[in-house]
């Protein structure tokens, strides 16, 4: 939710957050490495406004899946896996300037929303390779059965 806020708050700013230098020191870092101007910088940060935003809309969004699988059904943990990717390579993006510029308090906090994101990424992975493992032991023991109904009787050819 916090990265909703920030998305809010970097698309309803004037400046679209570049005035908080502490927090836009990626963008100005990204923008010196492409080359690109005022107004290439305040396209760029409307652009990761808008995709934290994202990822928070996509957290929501996998919540309410969350209580929806309580009434009926399994949860699509796809549209979580996707909003926690975007988080990383923001998180990815943002920690090279902090590490460069050596600001230990912008990298930590970025690191530890980069280790959050990963290690829900991890349980993800997890989770759906034990759902995978369970369907296949499923399909096996639905074969050995059905092999067992298909067997012949013995024929008598006269």
């Amino acid at each position: 939710m916090a990265w909703g806020y920030d998305g809010l708050r970097i698309l309803t700013s004037p400046s679209y957050g570049l005035e908080d230098v502490w927090r836009s020191q990626f963008v100005f870092a990204i923008g010196r490495l492409f080359n690109l101007g005022p107004i290439g910088l305040i396209k760029l940060a409307a652009f990761f406004g808008a995709l934290k935003l994202a990822v928070a809309c996509i957290c929501i969004v996998h919540i309410v899946d969350r209580f929806r699988c309580m009434v009926r059904g399994q949860p699509d943990s796809k549209i979580l896996e996707a909003g926690l990717i975007l988080a990383v390579i923001i998180s990815i993006a943002a920690i090279g300037p902090a590490f460069w510029t050596h600001t230990s308090d912008l990298m930590r906090e970025h690191t530890v929303q980069l280790l959050i994101a990963a290690v829900a990424i991890g349980l993800c992975i997890f989770e759906r390779g034990r759902s995978a493992r369970e369907a296949n032991a499923e399909i096996k023991a639905d074969v050995a059965v059905d092999k067992d109904a298909a067997r012949a009787a013995p024929r008598d050819h006269a």
